[in-house]
């Protein structure tokens, strides 16, 4: 399955090797460009079937995206999976409702929060408390690729669970 991942992330283009500053202001030597795999139609229906076959029977009542760049996974997934999907803002709208999160969410929930690339979780994080502050829910967060920068111990201080469908090292074939 991931070797299969592996080759389409290439193939879009989304693997770039160079010099690079992280959201997580750490340098690196490479970046998953996960913006060109998710808007590419063929990559993200790849990737919402993997992450479908990966939460089968679990009974997550909602998936959650964080705005920008995991919403098109959750909606991807919820396509897929017939599952309701809820968008975490990074901060308050000044206008109109002014929610965090959009879209119907019922306290008690079991949410699934998905996102692109995981290095620290700091979005990630982020989305766990603001939906579990609304009465969500979350202790399993899935990513794409998982760059193993601590973001799996972060999440693991949560009681959260982090799955990813590909791991830096195998994307680098270490």
């Amino acid at each position: 399955m991931s070797d299969e991942l592996k080759k389409v992330l290439e193939g879009c283009g989304a693997i770039l090797h160079g010099d690079f500053t992280l959201a997580s202001g750490k340098k690196s030597e490479y970046y998953v460009d996960i913006k060109r795999a998710t808007t590419d139609p063929k990559v993200l229906g790849l990737i919402a079937d993997q992450m479908a076959k990966e939460i089968e029977g679990e009974g997550f009542q909602r998936v959650a995206g964080v705005a920008l760049g995991s919403v098109p996974l959750a909606v991807a997934l919820s396509l897929r999976t017939g599952i309701p999907f809820v968008m975490v803002r990074k901060e308050k709208k000044d206008h109109g409702t002014g929610k965090l999160i959009e879209g119907q969410l019922n306290p008690g929930e079991k949410v699934l929060v998905v996102e692109d690339v995981i290095t620290s979780a700091g979005s990630a994080v982020y989305a766990v408390e603001t939906l579990r502050h609304a009465g969500a829910d979350v202790g399993t967060v899935m990513s794409v690729v998982d760059r193993e920068e601590g973001g799996r111990e972060a999440l693991r201080e949560l009681d959260v669970e982090m799955r990813a469908l590909i791991s830096a090292s195998r994307i680098l074939g270490r």
